[in-house]
């Protein structure tokens, strides 16, 4: 189907009646609503204003006299709120001051962490040892096969990964998955 002068005019002459997309399509045959609001729009034509579907044909309404607007109300005078005193959610800084943490060093021994009470020292040496013989692998050298325990500070180029072979089914050597996978505490068993 395409748009033929006829057509178009049949269209123009249907919209300005005020006829609804799905009369006007329904009238013309083989196209379809969306296909005459696009037309509509392409075309330029406004926009009506009030429902679709009212004829031109149809006989307008006699003119009725405008309705006075109505009085305002008059607003009640909103009380003053009382002053309520705020404090900072957070409290002010003192000068020079930083919410950042320090930044270890690679190969620096990290504080103590919280879970480091369950850590045995064995693992520890352990890591140690390991971290001494490792391969020192970048991010894109990491493999299936290669442990993938992060050392140092991500932020410096001193940054690496462990690349030992992996546990089978785990993601890192022998020793690292000794303090990433620690057993639950004695205390916790008893809780169950």
């Amino acid at each position: 189907m395409s748009w033929t002068d006829e057509r178009v005019e049949i269209l123009k002459k249907m919209w300005g009646e005020g006829q609804s997309a799905s009369q006007i399509a329904k009238e013309l045959g083989g196209v379809t609503r969306n296909a005459v609001i696009g037309k509509v729009h392409r075309l330029g034509l406004s926009n009506r204003a009030g429902s679709g579907g009212a004829k031109a044909d149809a006989k307008p309404k006699a003119e009725a006299k405008p309705k006075p607007a109505p009085k305002p109300k008059a607003e009640p005078k909103a009380k003053p709120m009382p002053e309520m005193k705020t404090e900072p959610a957070v409290p002010p800084r003192p000068a020079g001051a930083t919410n950042r943490k320090a930044i270890i060093p690679a190969g620096q021994p990290l504080p103590p962490q919280p879970s480091a009470n369950e850590i045995s020292p064995e693992a520890l040496a352990k890591v140690n040892e390991v971290e001494k013989k490792a391969k020192k692998l970048s991010l894109m050298e990491l493999t299936e096969r290669t442990c993938k325990w992060p050392v140092g500070d991500p932020a410096t180029e001193h940054f690496w990964f462990c690349g030992l072979p992996v546990q089978s089914g785990k993601p890192y050597c022998e020793a690292h998955v000794g303090v990433a996978f620690q057993p639950m505490s004695s205390r916790r068993d008893r809780r169950r």
